[in-house]
């Protein structure tokens, strides 16, 4: 597995890249694309039965080092990209994609309020993924991945006007640590997709559950 180191070119480097464009045009690296987490599926009608559960997700924030469509990589105290491999979309799009798809599996205790859909939810959850890279315990090892997320639910005054409260009690918010370590069966870049695969769709489950569980 080649790793590219998570650096910017130096203003050397720049004027070198800059004079042989057309050799550096002519022979791209292949690449290519991939992508992560549970996949979108058709929103669901409102039946006569409503979710007792109403949330607002705010945005998801991410790292920066590995909020983009690279992949990121990380051996002790080094970091690089993965050669050859892009996600489809930035990572921090897919990640959010990826949790409101985990709601939606949830669809009979919980809706999620869209982005721009009026009114006040009386409950907002706010994700900071901290954590989102394949660790190399040494150069060329098989790598795992690893996730971490903070998750901080919050109840708004009109859901403690309501009469409703989120444990413990007298709290008017909680928040809780999520991570998820997922070895890669072997250090191909298909192997290591597949790990972040599976480690986002199980974090962002958790999250939803806890979501669910927490507010009730």
């Amino acid at each position: 597995m080649i790793l590219r180191p998570a650096l910017h070119l130096s203003a050397g480097l720049a004027i070198a890249a800059a004079l042989s464009g057309c050799a550096l045009l002519s022979t791209p690296d292949p690449v290519q694309n991939y992508r992560f987490g549970l996949p979108m599926a058709a929103p669901s009608t409102v039946g006569d039965t409503p979710a007792p559960l109403t949330v607002s997700i705010r945005r998801i924030e991410f790292p920066q080092a590995a909020g983009d469509d690279r992949i990121l990589g990380v051996t002790g105290l080094e970091t690089a990209y993965i050669a050859g491999a892009r996600w489809v979309s930035p990572a921090s799009t897919l990640f959010d994609d990826s949790l409101k798809a985990a709601f939606a599996n949830c669809a009979d205790r919980i809706r999620v309020l869209g982005r721009r859909e009026p009114g006040t939810p009386p409950l907002v959850l706010q994700v900071t993924v901290t954590t989102f890279e394949a660790r190399y315990a040494a150069p060329g090892a098989t790598p795992e991945v690893v996730v971490t997320a903070r998750a901080q639910l919050r109840s708004t005054p009109e859901r403690q006007a309501g009469g409703g409260a989120i444990r413990p009690e007298q709290g008017r918010s909680v928040e809780r640590v999520f991570t998820v370590t997922q070895p890669a069966g072997e250090n191909r870049v298909s192997a290591i997709v597949a790990a972040f695969d599976t480690a986002t769709r199980d974090i962002n489950t958790q999250i939803a559950d806890w979501t669910i569980q927490s507010a009730n």
